[in-house]
């Protein structure tokens, strides 16, 4: 068999470790891998390169994608979806494997729906694809935002500040939900909640009161309301950016109007979307990648493979894919009663 590869949306760590899983997977068959460059973007314009495992020595513990990523959606026009099709066949490809979160396996059903052969392999540092319990990306992720907290931590007791991290995630707040537990904030906004600013002024005011400072940790996809608004900027797939929206900069304003309290804050950004990955990623990714290629060679078309408690299986993209797996309510509770 000829297997395509693709890495699609925002990089995580744990990519390369899936991309090489998949490599050394069909090598093992004496099958062969070609890597689409730039996501769905490489398949759309019929950029590629093959990948041997010579390639891949080597990527296991590195960040970023070898292949290069884009949030690109060639299913946008009927144009770029022929392309797409045109170009599959042009190169010979058996299987394509998408490695990606909702946008980047939404589009690869959408291939599967037109014909395509075509198997996903879930990540995401959000954490928010809702047919896996845990998708790679997350743990490096959020393992980076709490070193960034203790950090914070030293030097908001020092200066008796109340700081805010601004972490990433979009409609889903696993990421600050980790890094608040983890870290010890004295509060956590996630998406999932409504923002509630008469309780955080009064933990931060109990926080100072206790202890000369206050950590809040801050999801940037928190609604603030009326006052703070959306930005007008889109990706591919029609999501806002939320980079500008600023919402660790508007907390630290509102905190030190109403407390105050001298306040900062910090976003950490893009930030955590580099370096290795922790073990954890890369024992995840690698499970995910070859299972993708046994999902593929068993002729389990339109299917992705996730992690269900320990093990790693194969379900349909349709049944994998469509609200994102958000912050339920006992982690809320958990979280809340964690707040010193």
């Amino acid at each position: 068999m000829k297997f395509g590869v693709l890495t699609g949306g925002g990089d995580c760590p744990g990519l390369n470790a899936a991309i090489r899983a998949v490599v050394l997977r069909a090598a093992e068959g004496n099958d062969t891998v070609v890597g689409f460059l730039d996501g769905w973007k490489g398949v759309r314009d019929g950029a590629s390169r093959p990948l041997s495992p010579a390639d891949v020595q080597g990527i296991v513990g590195t960040g970023g994608t070898i292949l290069g990523s884009s949030r690109t959606n060639p299913f946008a026009t009927p144009e770029g979806a022929e392309r797409v099709r045109t170009e599959i066949a042009r190169s010979g490809i058996d299987y394509l494997v998408a490695i990606g979160g909702d946008d980047t396996l939404g589009a690869a059903r959408d291939l599967f729906h037109r014909g395509g052969r075509v198997v996903g392999v879930p990540k995401t540092m959000d954490n928010d694809v809702n047919g896996t319990d845990w998708t790679f990306g997350f743990d490096s992720a959020s393992t980076v935002s709490v070193d960034a907290l203790e950090r914070l931590r030293d030097t908001a007791r020092s200066h008796h500040r109340a700081i805010v991290l601004e972490v990433m995630g979009r409609h889903a707040g696993w990421v600050a939900l980790a890094t608040g537990i983890a870290g010890g904030a004295d509060a956590t906004l996630v998406p999932e909640e409504r923002y509630d600013e008469a309780r955080l002024m009064a933990r931060i005011r109990a926080a100072v009161a206790a202890r000369g400072f206050a950590l809040v940790v801050a999801s940037e996809g928190i609604d603030l309301g009326t006052a703070h608004g959306s930005t007008a900027a889109r990706d591919g797939f029609g999501h806002e950016l939320l980079r500008e929206r600023g919402v660790g900069a508007e907390l630290a304003r509102r905190i030190e109007a109403r407390t105050g309290v001298e306040s900062r804050f910090a976003q950490i950004g893009h930030i955590q979307r580099g370096g290795a990955p922790t073990l954890f990623d890369r024992l995840l990714a690698t499970r995910l990648g070859a299972v993708a290629v046994d999902l593929a060679r068993a002729g389990k078309n339109g299917h992705v493979a996730v992690l269900r408690g320990e093990s790693v299986i194969g379900v349909p993209l349709d049944s994998a894919l469509g609200s994102p797996k958000t912050v339920d309510r006992p982690w809320i509770e958990l979280m809340h009663s964690l707040e010193a």
